[in-house]
């Protein structure tokens, strides 16, 4: 598939530890390729009209751990080549190249990251990168997973380090996002190209400040106070950063509820909402979508961004979702 790529290529990845790490070992397999690596508008789940316009320069465009809209993609096609290796909910794009096992019947379980998938399609051996994508979309909770909890075990095990090396490792690459730092986003799958042992990412300077930043921000929005009703733990924040993510998983796990968080302060007119559940969330971002709403996620998690005016009514049935 790769051989057949010709001309000048994007890659286009989300911006947590799971998108940069897959982009990490795309473009150290494509070295000989001219490829730019970019992330979307910091918490945007699509791509802007600008965006897309600066996609008609390639011949072809790689798209990892982003579940863009169908329609985009199909758009792309017809002047670019596409490749898309995720592992979100979504349905299979037929005119191109669509490497999601999920979305064709493999056990989720199986398939923990995209980083994961990437990897094993590449016929990479086990390294950092696919094992931090793993651990940056399941934390704590992929000890519960026999399979990947033995490979990760056994990763450790051969490179002296511990689980809580990793964890740390995905906070501090995932803060430049959750500080709004685009560009820092941008580069530091080149950073990870070039590092040679694991100690640089724990010791990276500048991200050990944003971390610092950054751990002091959640912890004041979760002393903020919550709603609980019916299994259901709600809670509004209001704050610039990127951090709805975290913080929704920690009320889900810490908790073992169902979380439902909204941030009213990241857009200027639109707010992000986030849930995490203990039952299927796809027919809630099948829902989402048809409101016209840019919403996606995994089977227990839903990340939409709406407009304020509408952020009202879909909380409501997100409620009345988890409630049923």
């Amino acid at each position: 598939m790769f051989d057949r790529l010709k001309g000048e290529g994007l890659l286009i990845h989300h911006w947590d530890t799971d998108g940069i790490c897959s982009a990490r070992i795309l473009l150290n397999h494509l070295k000989d390729k001219k490829i730019k690596n970019v992330t979307p508008v910091l918490g945007n789940y699509f791509l802007t009209n600008d965006e897309l316009d600066n996609c008609k320069n390639f011949d072809f465009i790689i798209i990892a751990d982003m579940a863009l809209p169908e329609e985009q993609i199909i758009n792309l096609s017809k002047n670019a080549q596409i490749l898309v290796f995720d592992h979100h909910l979504q349905r299979e794009i037929k005119q191109i190249f669509h490497h999601n096992p999920i979305i064709k019947g493999d056990n989720p379980n199986d398939n923990p990251s995209a980083s994961w998938i990437v990897n094993s399609y590449l016929k990479k051996p086990v390294n950092l990168f696919a094992i931090l994508g793993i651990i940056g979309d399941h934390e704590k909770k992929i000890r519960q997973n026999f399979k990947f909890n033995e490979i990760i075990n056994t990763f450790c095990a051969k490179n002296d380090l511990s689980f809580d090396n990793l964890l740390k490792m995905v906070y501090l690459l995932d803060s430049n996002y959750k500080l709004g730092d685009k560009k820092s986003v941008e580069n530091t799958p080149h950073i990870l190209l070039q590092i040679e042992s694991p100690s640089e990412i724990l010791n990276n300077e500048l991200w050990n400040k944003n971390l610092s930043i950054l751990e002091q921000e959640i912890e004041s929005q979760l002393q903020q106070p919550s709603d609980e009703n019916s299994g259901t733990i709600f809670k509004k924040i209001n704050t610039k950063y990127n951090i709805i993510s975290t913080i929704t998983r920690k009320i889900a796990w810490e908790s073992g509820k169902n979380a439902l968080v909204i941030n009213t302060g990241y857009f200027a007119d639109k707010d992000q909402i986030y849930m995490r559940c203990v039952k299927n969330a796809e027919p809630m971002i099948k829902r989402g979508k048809e409101l016209g709403f840019k919403c996606g996620g995994k089977k227990e998690v839903l990340g939409a961004i709406i407009p304020k005016d509408k952020t009202n009514d879909f909380v409501k049935e997100l409620k009345d979702f988890l409630d049923n």
